[in-house]
């Protein structure tokens, strides 16, 4: 699944990957979010360009810039969000969608808005990476 990740990520820079032997660099680049996989657990040291960037832009406020979290969210290095517990589909509708309180008294949290599917992508890789690097705590 990471392949793909970052076939979809190179046509999207405009690469060419006719080089690499890649005969899909003649589709156009999918732009269905249900046909963008996310990198697995044992990808997760992949990280998509410029995800802390975008973490920052739009996660940092609450979750904190050190994602440790504010008085407005939590860290996201807490063992709840660990992959087998909270997976990166959890994430990925809770960017998109919002979602209700339920481990913490922070409230609802909305909806993202303005990011695109390709920068939800991006924040997950890099949270994803982070706990690793950092751990979780409890």
């Amino acid at each position: 699944m990471a392949i793909f990740v970052t076939c979809v990520i190179t046509a999207a820079c405009g690469a060419d990957t006719s080089e690499a032997g890649d005969t899909s660099a003649t589709e156009p680049p999918r732009a269905q979010t249900a046909e963008v996989t996310a990198p697995t657990s044992t990808a997760a040291a992949l990280v998509i360009p410029d995800g802390a960037e975008v973490y920052q832009q739009y996660c940092a406020e609450c979750h904190g810039a050190d994602l440790r979290g504010t008085d407005k969210g939590p860290s996201q290095l807490s063992i709840v969000y660990e992959p087998n517990h909270h997976g990166d589909f959890a994430y990925r509708a809770a960017i998109r969608d919002g979602t209700r309180e339920h481990h913490w008294w922070f409230g609802d949290m909305p909806p993202v808005e303005g990011i695109s599917d390709l920068e939800i992508e991006k924040v997950i890789s890099f949270i994803r990476a982070e706990q690793q690097r950092l751990g979780f705590e409890e």
